[in-house]
């Protein structure tokens, strides 16, 4: 039997409301924050993910609605007393939009990432690394549900200048063509899976082609699994996706689903482990990640047991994020140090399969940096660390130390130890080298 998606937004949320008594205590909360931080979600997640007798505590609700918490004290007061006010659209937006200008929302200079063709700026692709290329196609920038913790909160958020998306696949293909380094493209949005095997297959059809053997792999991000699985299983599309799938493996191509797994219970209705094993079926591979979420799986019994499921399902563990300072990071967010002791808590407690999984990692600016640990050198406490991807490759696995803060949450808050000034990969830096998309040596 099909099943159809229900979609519930801000404007449409009461719907949900009237399922259950305990959403009239917190709908407020709920109109008050997504009015600053967008807000999605659908039928599969409501009926089969969430926990309503639970729902204060629960994490799959709070992954997919507006807490309180979200934002600062003072943003939540100044927006609710608008509301209550009743002030034109025109004032109300222009303080949500102050607000969400405050948030970050372009970390980690994503637009130093975007590369030129020519004199034409592709505001639609990423190039950071080398042989990797993101590509963010203009059908694909929404999702079946917004995390409220997202990075990419900016793109459904109606910040148009902060949106990276482009319909032309033609400058994708021109832009391969030139960068023979390029080996991996990843599409990613929003969410690729968004779109009908008709269009997702016009953006990867033609890498099957010989003109492009130095594209190794293809991959795609997306939340689909966990949150919209009937999306491989009874979409009106779900076996031509299948068709496209096995046709990229068919051609010779690694082809990589990045799944975006938070919480085991993603990983426990019958419908995920379907559409797992359908898309496994034809040679593909699905590689799992997350971030680590204060309130949803700040535990290492759950990442252990989350690692578990993924390899019996035949997943690949692949990243433990650490939460991006974006948005509401300080509801989410937890110190490095707490980050690094929850991953080598759940690390060491299971088998090698599971410990193909890399982190806690940060996704700077300069590029991912791994939190290896806490160390004592010579008396002063520090973070060991490492790049696992660099914008310049020489930088990569490359061991570096920072002093000890108990309190930090990023990198940037970060200083070199043993009274360095600067970190190794800072040195000679200069503005040219820093607005680049990669840097080659």
């Amino acid at each position: 039997m099909n099943r159809r998606m229900k979609s519930y937004t801000l404007h449409n949320f009461r719907d949900i409301s009237q399922m259950t008594f305990v959403f009239e205590d917190i709908k407020n909360e709920i109109e008050v924050v997504g009015r600053v931080l967008p807000f999605k979600t659908n039928s599969y997640v409501v009926d089969e993910l969430i926990d309503w007798t639970n729902v204060e505590a629960d994490p799959i609700f709070t992954l997919n609605f507006p807490r309180r918490g979200m934002l600062e004290k003072k943003h939540y007061m100044s927006i609710e007393r608008l509301l209550a006010e009743n002030v034109s659209g025109e004032i109300l937006n222009d303080k949500i939009e102050q607000i969400r200008l405050s948030l970050n929302p372009n970390p980690a200079g994503q637009e130093h990432n975007v590369p030129y063709l020519g004199n034409i700026k592709l505001k639609g692709i990423q190039h950071k690394y080398p042989e990797t290329v993101l590509f963010f196609p203009s059908q694909g920038q929404t999702c079946h549900a917004y995390c409220t913790f997202c990075f990419r909160w900016p793109q459904f958020s109606g910040m148009n200048g902060l949106k990276f998306a482009m319909k032309e696949s033609d400058l994708l293909f021109k832009y391969l063509r030139v960068h023979k380094e390029v080996t991996d493209v990843l599409f990613t949005g929003g969410d690729p899976m968004v779109m009908n095997a008709s269009v997702l297959e016009a953006y990867i059809k033609p890498l099957l082609e010989p003109e492009f053997r130095h594209i190794h792999s293809i991959r795609i991000g997306t939340k689909s699994l966990a949150y919209w699985p009937y999306r491989y299983l009874t979409d009106k599309d779900s076996d031509d996706v299948i068709r496209l799938f096995e046709s990229v493996v068919k051609a010779g191509k690694n082809l990589s689903v990045q799944a975006h797994f938070n919480h085991p219970r993603e990983l426990s209705t019958d419908a995920v482990k379907r559409a797992i094993k359908r898309i496994k079926s034809v040679g593909a591979q699905i590689r799992t990640q997350s971030p680590l979420l204060r309130h949803i799986n700040d535990r290492p019994e759950l990442w252990s047991e989350m690692w578990r499921k993924q390899v019996d399902l035949g997943c690949i563990p692949y990243y433990m994020f650490i939460a991006r300072d974006t948005g509401a990071k300080h509801y989410f967010e937890l110190p490095l140090d707490k980050c690094w002791q929850i991953f080598r808590r759940a690390y060491r407690s299971v088998s090698g399969l599971c410990r193909t999984v890399r982190g806690p990692s940060m996704s700077d600016h300069a590029g991912k940096i791994q939190v290896l640990g806490v160390q004592e050198i010579k008396g002063e406490k520090i973070f060991v660390l490492r790049f696992i991807q660099g914008r310049n490759p020489k930088w990569v696995d490359v061991p570096f130390f920072a002093e000890y803060d108990s309190a930090a949450t990023w990198f940037n808050q970060l200083k070199p130890a043993f009274g360095d000034e600067k970190f190794f990969f800072e040195e000679g830096r200069n503005n040219h080298e820093t607005t680049r998309p990669f840097l080659f040596e």
